[in-house]
């Protein structure tokens, strides 16, 4: 038996078998040059595949303060998520020739807030309710959900709004100061006032408690806390997790 052939013979299988590298596409410029833009325009319009286009992840988080940075990420993420999420099926997947449905991938949003600026708080308010026209917002309470945070984890669609078991909750009235002129002083106080109502009315909306029932909370003028046994008893949440 030749020994030296068959090694000879395996290793050239060997090297026949190994996968080819993939060649990286870049732009063509003369060589040991860097590339102009004029190389580089053709490829900046490239479409990205159709699952490098779809983000893989579709979480959300808001920790820490209410205020315009986190409110205006936040609200910008959940506009892309719910276009990026998009998609259309057959209604009867078996049936080539059934109509067509769009259909919305959920977004989850985790929260763990002790409150901030009302208006932003609305902000983002008013953006999850025009997502939710169309896709899932799925809440999750996190360790502290206070002030304007509890309205965000009512506002996520009912059924799928989440609280953690150690996770606390805590309500009072409409914060503001100011100071200047007495006029000044009573029309920034009737802007405390409707804000309160704003809110009021939103809580109502999204849980289970009554007008008469927050009002008479808020008047207590003291930061009203609750376990989140409490907030799914009021409607705030639906699940213990």
């Amino acid at each position: 038996m030749n020994v030296k052939k068959i090694i000879t013979t395996k290793k050239i299988k060997e090297k026949v078998e190994e996968p080819e590298e993939e060649l990286e596409v870049t732009p063509e410029s003369a060589e040991g040059e860097e590339p102009t833009l004029a190389d580089m325009l053709p490829y900046l319009f490239m479409e990205p595949a159709e699952e490098e286009a779809k983000p893989k992840i579709r979480t959300l988080s808001l920790h820490g303060e209410v205020n315009e940075e986190s409110a205006s990420e936040l609200i910008y993420s959940l506009m892309m998520l719910k276009r990026m999420g998009k998609k259309t099926e057959l209604k009867d997947p078996e049936d080539p020739e059934s109509e067509e449905i769009t259909t919305y991938e959920p977004i989850e949003l985790l929260i763990s807030t002790h409150g901030g600026s009302a208006s932003e708080m609305f902000g983002i308010y008013d953006t999850m309710r025009m997502v939710k026209k169309d896709c899932d917002v799925e809440t999750f309470g996190i360790g502290k959900v206070m002030s304007a945070g509890v309205l965000l984890l009512s506002a996520g669609t009912k059924g799928k709004r989440k609280i953690m078991k150690n996770c606390r909750i805590m309500m009072h009235s409409v914060i503001g100061a100011s100071h200047g002129a007495l006029h000044s002083l009573e029309n920034e106080m009737d802007e405390i006032r409707y804000l309160q109502e704003q809110h009021i009315d939103c809580l109502v909306e999204e849980t289970d408690m009554t007008k008469r029932y927050l009002k008479k909370l808020m008047d207590r003028k003291v930061n009203v806390y609750l376990t989140a046994e409490q907030a799914v008893e009021l409607g705030i949440a639906d699940i213990i997790i």
